[in-house]
């Protein structure tokens, strides 16, 4: 199945408020529709610089803000959609084949990505012509 920009949702998590502060919890299956696979997080991005420029084939994403603000661009090959994340109660659910690409990291941001899958280099585009050839072809 081919993905467009606008099946990349922006997802509610749910917020546990106590008087010592609010907790956000994401758990495989019950409020991630994938299981977890693998964690990461982008820390310390220079304000001008651009991450991401890339497609992954099988690959899917929660991206939040943790902490700060960036903007995702999304790209379906056909149309693009901009993202501005910038609440950790926020997921940005990225669906395999989009081509996508940060910008706008503001000071001590934090951008926490959950992945279903664990790295592997062979489901990753990193060419946009490829990604381009790969979306109209399959």
């Amino acid at each position: 199945m081919k993905f467009n920009v606008d099946d990349c949702d922006i997802v509610e998590l749910p917020i546990a408020h106590t008087e010592k502060g609010n907790m956000t919890v994401l758990e495989n299956k019950l409020n991630i529709p994938f299981n977890i696979r693998r964690i990461y997080y982008l820390y310390d991005v220079p304000m001008n610089a651009e991450r991401g420029g890339h497609s992954h084939y099988e690959l899917q994403q929660y991206v939040v803000a943790a902490s700060g603000s960036f903007t995702f661009v999304l790209d379906d090959g056909t149309n693009k959609k901009e993202v501005f994340l910038n609440h950790p109660n926020k997921a940005l659910h990225i669906k395999p084949g989009i081509w996508r690409e940060m910008k706008d990291f503001s000071s001590g941001s934090i951008c926490l990505v959950l992945a279903s899958m664990e790295y592997t280099e062979d489901d990753y585009i990193r060419d946009y012509e490829q990604f381009l050839n790969y979306r109209k072809n399959g």
